[in-house]
């Protein structure tokens, strides 16, 4: 499956019994690219099990992930894609390597360059509250123009359209999408909302 929207939901803390049913409400939602942080519970079998069962409906990857070591074992998990919170270029490398998307995360222009000469597939503004869309915007006028830039850290469906307007294509939702102990229904309304605002956004 190839055609996302660029929203990545962020399950940090999802468990192995919960995953596969959030996955599956989230891809109906139309959320279809998900990431298991690697400081949740045993993240390689869930991105295993999510791999497995929904296929094509969904592209399923990894985030915080920090060393090489984890990055093949992302691989084995038959995840498709590694989010850093740092722009680590032996990490960045080695996703590339084995054929897996690379976004790191990067705070200023010295990180993004360096993360783009790595080989980065797209770039996580990260903490995006803090940097700001005035700050993105600025970074955004020395980038390559067709690499993906994503807000994560602060985006949500109220300031999509400003996130937006900074250059961003996309962006990564932790906390509001997903907490451990949030029930189904309110993953599905705040999945349904975030793709509500990301569609509104993009017809502007």
């Amino acid at each position: 499956m190839t055609d996302h929207r660029q929203i990545i939901a962020i399950l940090r803390g999802v468990t192995n019994a919960e995953v596969v049913g959030i996955c599956e409400l989230l891809a109906t939602s139309g959320i279809t690219m998900i990431e298991v942080p690697l400081n949740s519970p045993d993240p390689f079998k869930s991105i295993a099990a999510v791999a497995t069962a929904l296929g094509d409906r969904a592209t399923i990857g990894a985030g915080t992930v920090l060393s090489v070591e984890d990055v093949d074992a992302v691989k084995a998990a038959h995840g498709a894609f590694v989010v850093s919170p740092d722009s680590n270029e032996a990490v960045i490398a080695r996703t590339r390597a084995l054929g897996m998307a690379s976004y790191p995360g990067v705070f200023s222009p010295t990180d993004a360059f360096r993360a783009i000469r790595a080989g980065a597939t797209g770039l996580k503004f990260f903490p995006a509250e803090v940097l700001g869309t005035k700050g993105i915007k600025a970074m955004k006028a020395v980038l390559p123009p067709t690499l993906p830039l994503y807000a994560v850290g602060g985006a949500n469906p109220d300031n999509f359209r400003e996130y937006f307007d900074a250059g961003c294509a996309g962006f990564g939702l932790g906390s509001y999408i997903f907490k451990p102990g949030m029930g189904l229904a309110e993953v599905g309304e705040r999945a349904r909302k975030a793709v509500a605002a990301y569609d509104q956004g993009l017809q502007k």
